[in-house]
């Protein structure tokens, strides 16, 4: 869907749709809700004053006209698009006094639009970036002026109690571009991407749940040249598609612990022997048919009908996504089951890479005035109480869910209004199974699947290239990326050998450009670890 007709940020005027309490929470230093009232949650009801530890409600009303606060916002998409005067958003809209000018972006082009968006210098208000890794020209646009530096705003977040206490730590670190602090959090669990499969479909080829990436290359094996789905026909595949990350395999290979060249440079982890040996595996599941052969220019929306409609035994997307793939799969297939893999024991380690617990930030345009800027600080803090973020995550009681035995039950409206995208306006606080449950699913199931996933993060590693910064890497690395995935693209499907590209890898790494960045990388890995 291409969003870019709704929007000319210079001459809308009037924002209108609606989230609300941050003119009476961005003037006033309030990080509660209004006196408005509202529907509770767990954790607390919000809407009736209810303030963050700290912090004085009866301020609220003397500190503010009450009109609500707007603000345009850039965001991700990642399911249907939302109705913002539906259930979820107005009762935050009545929460958090604030009005919404919002762009959901399709996720898979959301940092294609982005970019877009930074090259014309017509920025809204906020971007909502939605990766760990900043892009070329997201550094850019910040060492640009593009955004407000919030370093001195925030200090030592005193004034931020939300902030300061309830968001992962050390989330400064990974919004610091040139040791400046140029965003707020995304905050979400540690837990994210897990390799899952078809468990119905290994049961029917009597195949055990694979715990070792051998094991799980025979699965696909076995899958794409069975007959799992029973239609008679050799049309099932294994993974749908790896344009979007194979970081998991990445783990399990050990492309994410740090390597060295001989001058003792950080070499980049996609040119590492490791990730060579990664693209040796992918090769082989291209030979084994384990891989479609449009596997590198699948887009994120044939992805998912892939594992939605029952064509694919694999879709490696955040855990919570299992739930919403396997009831569409059950339209097709009525047995069908989607299950986390444990992480699965490679050469190098194990297949579970984590998040930061930082997915992405909220940036700031520096064409937003000061003072606005700073409500807007209020706001986002008040994002991140506990009780805004038990809202995120389970909407309206009696609407979104219902409490039997003391426990949440979802309704069918829980699935289509509360979900990632409505995560997508705020900060919100740390919650360990935040990208693992599926506000949709019974409890049952999320029980089951964080047992699934319990052990990613005790033997998940991370990938310390999300937050460090070589100015070198910044300029040459986008001149031979598309290059490096062509060969690579050509490795995997066998139009070159494995030599012919570890030549090539070999060639970039002996650059004078690249040792250079491999130097900066090293001396930003010093500081951080």
């Amino acid at each position: 869907m291409n969003l870019s007709s709704r929007w000319n940020w210079r001459t809308k005027t009037n924002m209108s749709v609606a989230l609300s309490c941050a003119l009476a929470l961005a003037v006033s230093g309030c990080s509660g809700a209004g006196s408005t009232g509202g529907t509770g949650s767990a954790g607390g009801t919000v809407g009736t004053g209810g303030a963050a530890a700290g912090q004085d409600k009866s301020s609220t009303a003397a500190a503010s006209d009450g009109k609500p606060l707007t603000i345009q916002i850039f965001g991700g998409l990642y399911n249907e698009m939302p109705d913002m005067n539906n259930a979820f958003w107005s009762e935050w809209q009545k929460r958090l006094n604030v009005k919404l000018d919002a762009n959901w972006v399709p996720s898979g082009d959301v940092i294609t639009k982005l970019d877009l968006v930074l090259a014309s210098g017509d920025l809204p208000e906020v971007i909502a970036y939605p990766n760990q890794g900043l892009t070329v020209s997201m550094i850019n646009a910040v060492r640009q002026g593009a955004f407000w530096d919030l370093t001195p705003y925030l200090g030592d977040l005193s004034q931020y109690p939300n902030l300061k206490n309830n968001t992962p730590p050390g989330w400064q670190k990974f919004l610091s571009v040139d040791g400046k602090i140029y965003a707020l959090p995304r905050s979400r669990s540690l837990i994210d991407n897990t390799v899952n499969i078809r468990k119905d479909w290994l049961d029917k080829l009597n195949l055990p749940v694979p715990t070792t990436l051998d094991e799980y290359r025979a699965a696909l094996k076995a899958i794409v040249n069975g007959d799992p789905d029973g239609n008679g026909q050799k049309d099932t595949m294994g993974i749908v598609g790896i344009n979007e990350g194979v970081s998991p395999f990445e783990a399990g290979f050990g492309a994410f612990a740090p390597h060295y060249d001989s001058d003792k440079g950080l070499i980049w982890h996609e040119l590492t022997n490791e990730y060579t040996s990664m693209v040796e595996w992918l090769r082989g599941l291209y030979s084994d048919g384990s891989l479609p052969k449009e596997f590198m220019t699948m887009k994120r929306t044939q992805m998912e009908e892939a594992i939605g409609t029952g064509k694919a035994a694999t879709y490696i997307r955040s855990t919570r996504y299992h739930y919403d793939f396997e009831l569409q799969a059950k339209k097709v297939q009525p047995n069908a089951k989607i299950v986390a893999t444990p992480p699965l024991k490679g050469p190098g380690g194990y297949a579970a890479d984590l998040s930061t617990g930082v997915n992405g930030g909220i940036f700031i345009s520096k064409k937003v005035p000061e003072a606005k800027m700073k409500q807007m600080l209020k706001y986002f803090d008040a994002t991140a109480s506990q009780e805004i973020t038990d809202f995120g995550y389970s909407g309206v009681e009696g609407v979104h869910y219902k409490v039997v035995n003391g426990e949440k039950v979802p309704t069918d409206l829980s699935v289509k209004e509360v979900n990632t995208t409505s995560l997508g306006a705020g900060v919100f606080a740390y919650v360990k199974w935040g990208k693992v449950d599926n506000p949709g699913a019974p409890k049952e199931y999320i029980e089951n699947k964080r047992k699934e996933v319990a052990d990613y993060e005790k033997l998940g590693v991370y990938n310390i290239f999300t937050w460090l910064i070589s100015d070198s890497w910044v300029n040459v690395w986008p001149k031979y990326t598309d290059e490096w995935k062509a060969m690579m693209t050509k490795a995997i499907v066998g139009q070159i050998s494995m030599d012919e590209y570890k030549a090539y890898v070999a060639k970039l790494n002996s650059m004078p450009e690249f040792k250079k960045a491999y130097q900066e990388f090293a001396k930003a890995y010093s500081y951080y670890k």
